[in-house]
């Protein structure tokens, strides 16, 4: 596995030393067999665990159907995921393009916008994360990201999250839309307040410009609710989803409203998403997060692990934030020798910037194996 992933994988990532080939639930293993408790690696995209049997039994059922039809004709399978998706999403929100990736979502609502509105420019956030391909790169703020690879969209303005005064400066007539994340994942987990996310819907409504959310990270119980948008009584008229929304497999989707449906015509965009395969994924993960209502689980557990976080006493720390099981720790020293630490002790948590470690465990996580995690990175911090 080393050898031939060192020589053949373009290499764009730090890879760890460590090679997994199992997972069962929010617990991987690797070569030898070994258990690590999974606080991350699968970046929010497992949030009902790994090979959940609900998912895999209906991704066999599917494989011996049929893999792939393009969206020229009707599918069951497809049906059957709308139909699941469009159960816990709220009015007015209405359509669903299917995609295959959290990037591929966010493209499709920044194309979606401008002909909708027939206007050219953005506002974004400080700290945004929305993807690598252009489009979206063109509204993730970090010049380290973006800087490789410009020129960009050029109509694009950053505002400091949080900041309601100078997002009121920032939409004007010109404004196809707002895109924000209610919480910024990769930029830290920093969580949007109620207020700002309310006074972001007021302005794109009075001025005419459409509110993007990007819930990739945050959507589908992660953060305690269904969608983090939820806490601050608003709905989005495109939603981004992705990552957990097939349970794991590669799926995602851009979701409006009628009014957005409307501005579209043939052609405006195309993927290869919405295959039965990721659909009858999606349809089963749906169903199973519904079922077991793993938002109430994740504000449930996601509480007390930010309280056992709270409660370490070191001035190596100096923030601990999040919402539901969506948590970050802000160090005052680097965080990877920290997150080494944690791996040596079978924790496999992120890192987001050099000085944040960040969890994202699997909604199934045992409250055993979250504070096994906890104690872990209190120990690696120690030592670290």
């Amino acid at each position: 596995m080393r050898a031939i992933e060192a020589e053949r994988l373009v290499g764009l990532v730090a890879p760890r030393d460590l090679e997994i080939v199992r997972g069962e639930g929010a617990i991987l293993y690797d070569a030898t067999g070994r258990a690590f408790i999974d606080c991350g690696v699968s970046h929010a995209a497992c949030n009902l665990g790994h090979a959940h049997a609900d998912v895999v039994r209906a991704i066999q059922e599917q494989a011996r159907k049929l893999l792939l039809v393009d969206s020229t004709v009707r599918n069951d399978a497809r049906a059957s995921f709308l139909e699941a998706l469009f159960e816990i999403v709220p009015d007015p929100l209405a359509r669903a393009f299917l995609c295959n990736s959290g990037a591929e979502a966010v493209e499709g609502a920044l194309k979606f916008a401008r002909s909708a509105t027939g206007r050219p420019r953005f506002v974004a956030a400080y700290r945004g994360f929305h993807g690598r391909t252009f489009g979206a790169l063109s509204v993730t703020w970090k010049k380290e990201h973006r800087d490789a690879f410009g020129p960009l969209l050029p109509d694009v303005d950053f505002v400091p999250f949080n900041d309601e005064e100078v997002l009121k400066e920032a939409v004007g007539p010109s404004t196809a839309a707002v895109v924000l994340e209610p919480v910024q994942g990769e930029g830290g987990v920093h969580v949007a307040s109620p207020s700002f996310l309310r006074t972001a819907a007021d302005l794109c409504r009075d001025r005419g410009a459409l509110l993007v959310l990007d819930e990739v990270q945050t959507g589908l119980g992660r953060t305690g609710r269904l969608f983090a948008f939820e806490r601050a009584g608003v709905v989005p008229d495109l939603l981004c989803l992705a990552k957990s929304l097939a349970g794991g497999f590669p799926m995602g989707a851009t979701v409006v409203t009628e009014a957005v449906q409307r501005g579209l015509r043939a052609g405006h965009h195309s993927t290869f998403g919405g295959n039965p395969l990721a659909c009858a994924a999606g349809a089963a993960a749906i169903r199973v997060l519904v079922r077991d209502r793993l938002w109430e689980r994740a504000e449930r557990l996601g509480r007390a692990f930010l309280e056992g976080l709270r409660s370490i006493d070191t001035y190596r720390i100096r923030e601990v934030r999040g919402i539901g099981l969506m948590v970050a720790v802000e160090l005052r020293t680097k965080a990877h020798s920290v997150l080494q630490g944690m791996l040596e002790r079978g924790v496999l948590a992120l890192n987001a910037g050099t000085t944040t470690v960040r969890f994202l465990p699997p909604l199934v996580i045992a409250p055993d194996d979250l504070h096994r995690a906890a104690v872990a990175f209190e120990e690696a911090l120690a030592h670290g």
